[in-house]
């Protein structure tokens, strides 16, 4: 197997071994990047030289016998939002063009201390807040199974620079299916952990500095096996420094070991949010397929009482809340106003997100209180069934859409024009209600684009999405290399 492709794991390993040095790692990552990157977009700023010096570091380490730790002399990207030491974190703003911070976000730090060499930032829409990929600052992400098209986002460039084979791991974040959306659409691993199972600071949005930890938000790695997705939370995970006095991280192991042990529930589609048809036949398949490895599929299972539609329209309401929250004044005043002169019965996208930007403390708790009920149902849904499996959105990836305002776009389901905005149905399903949601790919439809799966599992249990992650993995065998990539 050619370097590009091979496993984060794979790579410390033959460095520890002496098959392979740091620094000849880092030289094939940044050929590869020059050659393949400029049709892409994916990787927006390298900081070559300062990667060589510490690549050099860690060749000298392993010649001691030392070992830096579990990611020891690795290569990698991150997602250009995670402030790093002395390099740009915009999150796409021109604003914030200039930021160059001289500290890391928690999670880069984790990263770094770990023993990764962080050689540079890939591309993400403005404030992480499209699930497309393009700013002023660094223009467009094409997606490397069709430029047209595109990787998804907030975390495009990531997903799209790990398929390409420009990066073996990355580090994405989630608030809205940022880290899932990308998978899906590229054909790589994502994970997104339970709520706060890793610190947000350090990351943009919010304002640099920002001490506030997002709601529903999360930071989570993105691969290309699901390996290496552990061995990324694995390093990340825990409290931050002013929670760790008195807190611990003790995630529990995976329910089960063996595939056959799992009790599966398949939510494959829905009338409030139909799924695009060539979607619906892949997650088909992998039920097909796990019945036929003697897995338990209930594809009638619900949590009692929860409706798609009315679980989408209460994290939608926290979801812009958390969103409004960080506007600048003059943003604000104009949302206010919309939400002002709209009538009481106007449920348009856009007088929604006013009011949802604009909610009073009260409202918002009103929303949260309704997310603990939820959540309490979900808790009692997971006493009888170990996974729940569903899409990750309802498009296959699209064509580039840049058009203003977001909410007046479409996509086109099943042939029929559909809001732009229910891209965010599924993975708001279980988002809004904090539950970790693993993605892998189940190869390409019939269009020749990728599909991948949501695999949610109870709270706080992230090790058992992974682990039957790792299960169906082997049973799908779904990641594949683009056309054109292969060399």
């Amino acid at each position: 197997m050619q370097l590009a492709y091979r496993s984060a794991r794979e790579i410390v390993q033959m460095i520890q071994r002496g098959e392979l040095t740091s620094e000849a790692a880092l030289e094939a990552m940044l050929a590869r990047i020059e050659r393949l990157n400029p049709d892409l977009n994916a990787v927006i700023y390298l900081d070559a030289d300062r990667a060589r010096e510490r690549a050099r570091e860690a060749d000298q380490a392993t010649a001691r016998g030392e070992s830096w730790g579990p990611l020891h002399g690795l290569p990698m990207t991150i997602k250009e939002t995670y402030e790093v030491t002395g390099m740009p974190t915009s999150a796409g703003a021109t604003e914030l063009r200039d930021h160059r911070p001289d500290h890391d976000a928690v999670a880069a730090q984790r990263l770094i201390d770990a023993g990764a060499i962080i050689i540079g930032k890939t591309n993400v829409p403005l404030y992480a807040g499209d699930l497309q990929s393009y700013n002023e600052i660094y223009g467009t992400t094409n997606n490397p199974w069709d430029p047209k098209r595109t990787p998804g986002g907030s975390s495009g460039g990531a997903a799209a620079a790990l398929v390409a084979g420009l990066t073996p791991l990355e580090y994405g974040s989630d608030i809205g299916g940022s880290i899932r959306t990308p998978a899906s659409f590229c054909g790589v691993y994502g994970h997104k952990p339970s709520f706060d199972l890793v610190p947000a600071r350090g990351h943009i949005p919010g304002p640099p500095g920002s001490l506030t930890r997002p709601d529903i938000g999360v930071m989570g790695p993105l691969a290309r096996n699901v390996d290496d997705l552990q061995l990324a939370l694995e390093v990340t995970a825990g409290p931050d420094s002013d929670d760790a006095t008195g807190w611990k991280l003790q995630l529990p192991p995976a329910r089960h070991t063996r595939l056959q042990d799992y009790r599966v529930a398949a939510w494959l589609d829905d009338p409030a949010c139909p799924v695009e048809g060539e979607i619906v036949e892949r997650l088909q398949l992998a039920v097909t397929k796990l019945r036929e490895a003697g897995v338990d599929v209930d594809e009638s299972a619900r949590p009692a009482g929860i409706e798609l539609a009315e679980a989408y329209g209460n994290y939608y309401s926290l979801l812009i809340g958390a969103i409004g929250s960080g506007m600048p004044e003059r943003v604000f005043e104009k949302q206010r106003s919309i939400a002002a002169e709209a009538g009481p019965d106007d449920r348009s996208y856009k007088v929604r997100f006013a009011r949802g930007a604009t909610q009073s403390h009260g409202d918002w708790l009103a929303a949260h209180e309704k997310r603990l009920q939820m959540r309490q149902r979900w808790a009692e849904f997971f006493k009888d069934v170990d996974i729940l499996l569903c899409p990750v959105t309802n498009t296959l990836p699209f064509p580039h859409d840049h058009s203003n305002p977001i909410h007046e776009r479409q996509l086109q389901i099943n042939g029929k024009p559909t809001p732009y905005t229910d891209i965010l149905v599924w993975v708001g399903l279980v988002g809004g209600v904090y539950l970790p949601s693993t993605v892998i790919p189940l190869g390409t439809g019939s269009s020749g684009l990728p599909i991948g799966v949501q695999i949610v599992g109870p709270y706080l249990e992230d090790m058992s999405c992974l682990e039957f992650a790792r299960h169906l993995d082997d049973l799908i065998n779904g990641f594949a290399v683009p056309p054109g990539y292969q060399e």
